[in-house]
């Protein structure tokens, strides 16, 4: 089965071809500036080179079909016709309290999804987008949305609820929900087969260190507790995301710059993080290369960003009561050494600790922890799309 994962934002939509037998990725590619000047969609077969073609792109609609044009193209395509491609699993960020599992996509579930659009309003109308111009596109091929926030409905009322007037969860489902939930999945079940253990057996923290940020509390396979809020900007640090403040430094803000709530929300979601903390970048290369050069501000960001790291995985394992594996993953738990290192240093008191010799790892499995350590410390390599890609096959066999 040809599952085809569609990941829709709102002017780029991103793309893997996936056979669900061999779990191969046939093809994956983008296409960016829709609805812009300039649009092209950059398609990589596997094992052939990349191709670029600009493409007018007014719409998802005409996306999506530069997405079909390209994988059946004669020259670069992987399949012959439209009709090698089983069904369509799609990324949705948000299903709120309304979905708790991947389900297949009927009308009621688009109706539950747009029902959600207040929570995730950047995110969800355009996935509903990329879903409807895939049944323009499709009509008849069988379609799943897996969410998000779905493997974080397993928290308890206790880790979820804010310590605001109960009214606000009533009228507003005003609660924690997390996200990177797919990842988090994957992630926590791919560590214990690693370890030749199932879920069920363990206790996992899984840090998911990306551009975005988060961690989860996994004990014996359920989520019982994420960083992340009622929106992503809850939590760690991030590359240009503040995490948790004050919320009192919003309105002390407002009133010393003369800005309204929406600016300082974008400054929170998009000039903070360690971007902001260093004035030198999102991308921990350069904070890494900074730091060496004597930047100041550089060492500062990622020394406050590791802190927040291990407090974070010290507040799971007193919620868990214990933790036997801290498995690390996304673009910075896979490749950054410096900071799963850095974080490192502050797990001794849980029987954890890093090999030096072992955590030379960049993109590959791993373990890094020393012999005998109590808790086992990992690198495991997220992959979002096959998630997606099995929970579609196992939905519309």
């Amino acid at each position: 089965m040809n599952i085809l994962v569609i990941n829709c934002g709102s002017s780029s939509l991103k793309y893997q071809l996936i056979n669900s037998e061999s779990e191969a990725v046939l093809a994956k590619g983008l296409c960016e500036r829709i609805g812009m000047e300039g649009s092209c969609i950059k398609h990589t077969p596997s094992g052939k080179d990349k191709v670029t073609k600009e493409t007018p792109m007014p719409d998802h609609t005409y996306a999506i079909q530069a997405v079909i044009d390209a994988l059946t193209d004669a020259e670069h395509g992987v399949v012959k016709s439209l009709s090698e491609i089983d069904a369509v699993g799609h990324r949705i960020v948000h299903g709120g309290e309304k979905f708790a599992k991947s389900v297949v996509i009927t009308d009621e579930v688009l109706d539950a999804i747009a029902e959600c659009n207040d929570l995730a309003p950047l995110h969800n109308p355009a996935n509903l987008i990329g879903i409807n111009a895939c049944k323009k596109i499709m009509p008849g091929v069988p379609m799943v949305a897996v969410f998000d926030t779905a493997f974080h409905q397993t928290m308890p009322e206790k880790a979820y609820m804010y310590g605001l007037p109960y009214e606000y969860y009533e009228k507003y489902k005003v609660r924690r929900y997390g996200f990177h939930g797919t990842s988090h999945d994957f992630v926590s079940a791919r560590a214990a087969e690693i370890l030749g253990k199932t879920r069920e057996d363990l206790k996992i923290i899984v840090c998911h260190l990306g551009n975005g940020a988060s961690i989860s509390a996994v004990d014996h396979g359920k989520c019982v507790d994420t960083s992340m809020g009622l929106t992503p900007l809850e939590g760690l640090i991030m590359g240009t995301r503040c995490g948790d403040i004050d919320p009192a430094i919003i309105e002390f803000i407002a009133k010393k710059e003369n800005l309204s709530i929406s600016e300082i929300n974008t400054i929170m979601n998009k000039k903070s993080g360690v971007e902001g903390m260093s004035k030198v970048s999102s991308d921990f290369r350069d904070l890494s290369a900074a730091m060496d050069q004597g930047n100041a501000l550089a060492k500062m960001a990622l020394e406050t960003y590791t802190y927040r790291v291990a407090k974070y995985i010290g507040a799971y394992a007193a919620a868990m009561n214990g933790v036997d594996v801290i498995a690390f993953t996304a673009g910075i738990g896979e490749n950054d050494g410096r900071v799963r290192s850095m974080t490192g240093k502050y797990l001794g008191y849980l029987g954890a600790s890093i090999d030096e010799s072992k955590n030379n790892v960049h993109g590959d499995e791993a373990i890094i922890s020393n012999e005998g350590d109590k808790v086992t410390v990992m690198v495991v390599p997220t992959n979002e799309e096959l998630a997606i890609a099995r929970q579609t096959a196992s939905l519309v066999k």
